[in-house]
């Protein structure tokens, strides 16, 4: 077993160490648990999230194990990075992870869990959000900030951003933190950025707006790639899935 701590919270560092050890049998489930299993623990005052990543594949095990970070090691030192660039994201605390002499097993991310008032999940869904159109103006500046520090999150995806009231403006919170890239990004890279983000062309419209507002660049410009960017993402997407589909039918 390997463990990193945040030096905040050494001195909890048995209380880590239960957790991992009996992740199976305590703690509370959190949301989603197909792909990687979450659960919730109480330390003092606060609330821990812990993401147990499941056992990858035999190939990924030797590539982690001798030639690549863990996401729980990637999710710790991006979160790490991103606080140093004054970045919203939940309190890194600590990563564990657990090997053989050759292959690479589970590992675990823990940090503190933010309660949120909703997620960009729920701009997609929900038109009727109080001051809607301020929220979405809003999270583009957050993006746009983002990519003005260097900060491509490839994961820019609609439940990957928590959104917090505050005073008259919003909190924004990256989660889900492994795959990020800190480079000076292009103008199609920013622009690709949003196009995991949502299906509905009237979303689209005021990010483009905020964000050429933003750059001081072509409103039509932004418009017009983002909207292919989406489309284009869109498309994959379902062919994705019609796929999967056709594999389940003849694995049945």
């Amino acid at each position: 077993m390997k463990k990193v701590i945040h030096k905040k919270f050494k001195d909890n560092s048995v209380f880590f160490d239960d957790i991992i050890i009996n992740f199976d049998s305590k703690g509370e489930n959190f949301g989603n648990q197909d792909r990687n299993s979450l659960k919730l623990f109480q330390l003092d005052n606060k609330t821990i999230n812990v993401k147990s990543f499941r056992v990858p594949n035999l190939v990924n095990q030797i590539a982690y194990r001798f030639l690549r970070k863990s996401k729980a090691q990637r999710s710790f030192e991006y979160a790490n990075r991103l606080i140093s660039l004054n970045v919203g994201t939940p309190q890194p605390i600590a990563y564990y992870e657990f090997k053989t002499s050759f292959l690479f097993k589970k590992s675990y991310y823990i940090s503190e869990q933010i309660d949120c008032d909703y997620t960009y999940r729920e701009l997609t869904t929900d038109f009727n959000i109080p001051n809607y159109g301020s929220v979405l103006r809003a999270f583009t500046k957050f993006t746009f900030d983002l990519h003005e520090k260097g900060i491509h999150f490839l994961d820019h995806s609609p439940g990957n951003t928590l959104i917090k009231k505050s005073g008259n403006g919003y909190d924004f919170y990256l989660v889900d933190l492994n795959r990020m890239e800190f480079k000076t990004l292009d103008f199609e890279t920013r622009i690709k950025n949003f196009s995991k983000l949502t299906i509905h062309k009237s979303m689209v419209e005021v990010m483009s707006d905020e964000y050429a507002k933003c750059s001081g660049k072509d409103y039509s410009t932004i418009f017009n790639l983002m909207w292919k960017e989406t489309e284009i993402f869109q498309e994959k997407y379902h062919r994705k899935r019609r796929l999967k589909k056709k594999l389940k039918f003849w694995k049945k």
